[in-house]
C-alpha cells in the first residue's frame, strides 16, 4: 500500500438510527426524507448528531414547538391561579 492510502479501521462508513426526539416531537417525522431522520449511532438524539442539515435544521425547530408548548402550558397555570 502506498503513503496516499490510509488502513481502513472499520469505521469508513457512518451508520445512523432515527432521532428518536424527533420521532416524538415532529408529527411530520414520517414523512422527512430518511437521511433527515438519522443521527449518529454513537451521540445522543441532539440536534448536532444530525447527518444533514436539513435534519439539524428540522430537529431544531421541534425543540423550538416544543419549548413554545411548554411556555404556553406554564403560562396557562399561572392565569388560572
Amino acid at each position: 500500500m502506498d503513503l496516499f492510502h490510509r488502513e481502513s479501521q472499520g469505521k469508513d462508513t457512518r451508520t445512523g438510527r432515527d432521532c428518536q426526539f424527533c420521532y416524538r416531537v415532529d408529527p411530520d417525522f414520517t414523512k422527512r426524507d430518511p437521511m433527515d431522520r438519522l443521527v449518529l449511532s454513537m451521540l445522543d438524539d441532539t440536534a448536532a448528531a444530525h447527518l444533514t442539515e436539513d435534519g439539524y435544521v428540522k430537529h431544531r425547530i421541534a425543540e423550538l414547538l416544543k419549548k413554545r408548548a411548554l411556555r404556553g402550558i406554564d403560562t396557562n397555570l399561572l392565569k388560572s391561579a
